[in-house]
């Protein structure tokens, strides 16, 4: 394990706007047929997740539409993606779809925090954020 990864908590206190909590509720749902285990992570999120009122979450915090510079601890290279809602995913434009460990581990996360968060493998990564730009 690295430095790292040893200081990255499991899972720490996420923000979500109200209706970016509904529409990936009714995602997460409408998933656990076709990936059961991403929509079981993904509604474990939004059950310890703080609910905020549209327009208040902070501006350092990953939403839908938010444009995120983050560290894979194991890589260490920095990467920047735009998290958006499934159909408008476009891996080669930078867009990451909430339906994806990558983009299910970010939501909620503001500046500076990581989290221990499965890859698509089960692999524990350590995502780390750098910043957020809302959309």
């Amino acid at each position: 394990m690295t430095t790292a990864t040893a200081h990255a908590p499991a899972r720490p206190p996420i923000t979500l706007s109200e209706t970016d909590a509904e529409r990936l509720t009714a995602l997460a749902l409408q998933a656990e047929d076709r990936t059961p285990e991403l929509a079981g992570l993904l509604l474990a999120e939004l059950e310890r997740a703080r609910i905020r009122p549209d327009g208040k979450t902070a501006p350092d915090v990953v939403g839908v539409g938010s444009t995120v510079e983050f560290v894979d601890e194991a890589h260490g290279e920095p990467r920047t993606v735009q998290l958006v809602w499934p159909g408008e995913a476009d891996i080669a434009a930078g867009k990451v779809s909430v339906l994806t460990h990558v983009g299910a581990g970010l939501l909620g996360l503001a500046e500076g925090q990581s989290i221990l968060w499965p890859d698509r493998d089960g692999r524990k990564r350590a995502l780390r954020i750098v910043s957020v730009r809302r959309g």
